[in-house]
């Protein structure tokens, strides 16, 4: 099969869909693989290793589409929609709760689309979204603490505190992948940690992991409206797969916040589980609304892409050569997989999906 890799468009977006090693594992099964110029190079990965492992360099993005299976790490931007045909498989992140025109899109163009965050086990793990859950859990509070620095419009709070000062508190919605990873961060600079979760046999499982490190809060709105004005960095780590997140904490609740708090929603990409905080980028990662520093970046793993590429390679890969070996007949031959579908033949076939544009039914 003829697979493309197109290099990624999206702000500040580094990543790559395949390595070389997974160039290498592919061309070894005798599919080709077709990489757009330089678009490993911010991971880094430069064309001669993509040619030394087998791949063939092309100069285009419309020569890496123009292939049977697209294999991407984010979903297609506006500019890329023009690509887009019936013939082929796309295999991406493509998270379409939040954006209706690349919903539309996919339905009219009759692709096949298949979702890394939709793929799932039999025991309801999500085998492609962990590895990158993993990693924006532990950026949130990486990022989390830059901006509460003051120069960066901050409080000016160390979350570890000093001795005679008191630590910063993190508040993590979520107890979930994200939620577990941010609050790994958190404990290991010293800081002040609550999760609130709606799960208990997850809040049991988590004390397992923390003891009394962390503060293991069952999820409910009294709850949230106590913790969350406390909170210097408020990180939101919640997930329903292929649905939007719910709000979680109101407008009303963020001014209740200290001015200089910080909020990162990590579910921003699903949608977002605040209602003040929308979608930014790499390029302008944060704004400031009711006096609070609200960060919005949707691809946070971007910023590690060294790390996040061959993590993610490490999970995709087997799925990649599911479909190369034996295209969408793949589907019938890996549950997991089957799941991942999203689109086909001009139709919504995932039900989340179908949940949230019942119209385009």
């Amino acid at each position: 099969m003829e697979i493309g890799v197109p290099k990624e468009t999206k702000d500040r977006e580094f990543r790559v869909g395949l390595s070389p090693s997974s160039v290498r594992v592919l061309s070894e099964h005798n599919h080709v693989v077709f990489v757009e110029t330089n678009a490993g190079v911010g991971s880094g990965f430069s064309d001669r290793d993509y040619q030394q492992a087998g791949a063939k360099i092309v100069s285009t993005a419309t020569e890496a589409w123009n292939r049977e299976l697209i294999v991407k790490v984010k979903e297609p931007l506006a500019k890329e929609y023009q690509f887009i045909n019936k013939e082929q498989i796309i295999f991406t992140y493509l998270h379409l709760a939040a954006d209706r025109a690349l919903t539309e899109c996919l339905i009219e163009s009759g692709v096949s689309a298949i979702a890394y965050e939709t793929v799932e086990l039999d025991d309801g793990r999500l085998p492609l979204l962990t590895p990158m859950s993993v990693i924006a859990g532990r950026l949130s509070v990486q990022f989390g603490a830059r901006y509460l620095e003051k120069q960066q419009g901050g409080r000016g709070v160390l979350l570890g505190g000093v001795p005679g000062v008191r630590p910063g508190r993190v508040v993590i919605l979520g107890g979930g992948v994200v939620g577990t990873e941010a609050a790994k961060i958190a404990v290991g600079m010293g800081a002040q940690v609550q999760i609130i979760d709606i799960n208990v046999d997850r809040l049991a499982y988590l004390e397992t992991l923390f003891g009394s490190r962390v503060e293991l809060l069952y999820s409910s709105t009294p709850q949230i409206e106590a913790v969350v004005p406390e909170a210097d960095l408020l990180i939101g780590a919640v997930l329903v797969v292929g649905k939007k997140a719910p709000t979680l904490v109101t407008r009303s609740l963020v001014q209740k916040m200290r001015p200089g708090s910080v909020i990162v929603d990590v579910a921003v990409d699903q949608g977002g589980c605040i209602e003040t905080l929308h979608t930014t980028s790499h390029t302008n990662p944060t704004y400031v609304e009711e006096g609070v520093v609200h960060f919005g970046v949707p691809n946070m793993p971007g910023a590690v892409p060294w790390t996040a590429t061959q993590a993610l390679n490490n999970t995709t890969l087997p799925y990649v050569l599911k479909l190369a070996d034996f295209g969408l007949e793949a589907l019938g031959k890996d549950p997991a997989l089957a799941r991942g579908l999203n689109i086909k033949n001009h139709q919504i076939v995932h039900p989340a999906v179908q949940e949230v544009f019942p119209d385009l039914i």
